[in-house]
């Protein structure tokens, strides 16, 4: 997929009137106010033309005008919030019944995938109800209080205890919200459901600012279109940094020269010659000789990912905004930290900072690389 350099960026976003005809023609949709947006690569059927929508990310609207997908061998599940940067979707039972969903969770044949999951353990219970109920929670739509509950829990201890009063229903893979996600006691599974979508991958474009979809209608090639015409995005906010800093830092080194020369040629006769103008150096510090290569795609992608939650807290107190993009974090998106110092980035970011620039941009610390493997000799 193409990404539009930045000097392409900063031109539309001067001029928020070139839009492309099929960003005008895929235009945002929602079932009602409130619902999420939705655009490529989601499309609600009947809405728009099948371009606008990548197969198997077709929604639907129902009678109470909320936004439902419809996945294969599972059924239609509510979709709570989109992150198209992310390319994750909270999503959540219409009926208010999650747990006997759960029951019958498939996602093999669907585009989705669990971001992070975890296992749990269902029990019908008819004895000893009283003790029970006031010992652990059961789930409430799938329960007849007077015979019988129906308790899930990840813990393996209520398990072993449970399992010797109660019948065993089954043991399936939650799609929970965040890997730290951990429960002593048994759970009404009511919260929503975190998947993740690898294809199509519009997130790169997505928070660049950028409107992502087909090249054309005969082909499923990816293209990056357009920048919202209000405000900065990330990226453009980027390209500025970088378009300002470079000729910022060459004019330095050029005054630098200038001053060294200067130097030389007053001090030309004078015995103490080599002293000042090595001084003055040592004080300035000498122009680089070779310029400093960035990191490896492999040690980058082996940096740590946080998801950021409603709290905004993050691991370094204090860090409430990305210094590579001036953008501050928002609940749900995901940053990454730098080991050796721990200071965290958009996730975006970082991995083009680090490519270019082996240190972190606020302490300069150098990360430690991966090693590399040694060649072998031909024989």
């Amino acid at each position: 997929m193409k990404i539009p350099n930045p000097i392409l960026s900063l031109f539309i976003l001067l001029n928020p009137s070139l839009v492309l005809a099929n960003i005008e023609t895929c235009s945002d949709s929602v079932c009602q106010g409130g619902e999420p947006v939705i655009r490529f690569p989601f499309r609600i059927e009947g809405n728009l033309a099948e371009p606008c929508g990548y197969p198997g990310f077709i929604v639907s609207c129902n009678q109470n005008a909320q936004t439902l997908l419809n996945l294969p061998n599972w059924g239609p599940l509510k979709i709570q919030t989109i992150n198209y940067a992310a390319q994750q979707l909270w999503v959540n039972d219409p009926d208010n019944c999650l747990p006997k969903r759960l029951l019958s969770l498939n996602l093999s044949t669907s585009p989705f995938r669990a971001v992070y999951h975890q296992q749990f353990t269902f029990f019908n219970c008819s004895v000893n109800l009283a003790n029970l109920v006031r010992r652990y929670r059961p789930i409430g739509c799938l329960s007849d209080s007077p015979k019988y509950a129906v308790f899930a829990t990840p813990s393996t201890t209520v398990v072993g205890h449970l399992s010797s009063v109660c019948d065993f229903v089954a043991t399936v893979k939650v799609p929970v919200q965040s890997p730290f996600y951990d429960q002593v006691t048994s759970s009404e599974l009511g919260e929503d459901l975190r998947l993740s979508w690898d294809s199509p991958a519009c997130g790169r474009c997505e928070s660049h600012g950028g409107r992502c979809g087909f090249k054309s209608d005969e082909t499923f090639e990816l293209d990056c279109y357009g920048f919202p015409s209000k405000g900065i995005s990330r990226g453009a906010r980027y390209a500025i940094a970088i378009c300002i800093g470079v000729p910022a830092m060459l004019c330095s080194f050029g005054v630098l020269s200038c001053i060294c020369s200067w130097l030389k040629m007053r001090n030309h006769d004078g015995p103490w010659t080599h002293e000042t103008v090595a001084d003055f150096e040592a004080l300035v510090g000498s122009r680089p000789t070779s310029s400093v290569s960035g990191l490896d795609r492999p040690t980058i992608e082996s940096y740590p990912k946080i998801v950021i939650g409603e709290n905004r807290l993050l691991p370094k107190k204090g860090e409430k905004m990305c210094s590579i993009c001036l953008s501050e974090y928002m609940p749900k998106e995901t940053v990454k930290s730098i080991p050796e110092c721990g200071h965290c980035f958009h996730a975006q970011c970082i991995d083009e900072w680090l490519p270019l620039n082996a240190s972190c941009p606020i302490c300069r610390t150098s990360p430690r690389k991966f090693p590399q493997p040694r060649a072998r000799s031909s024989t």
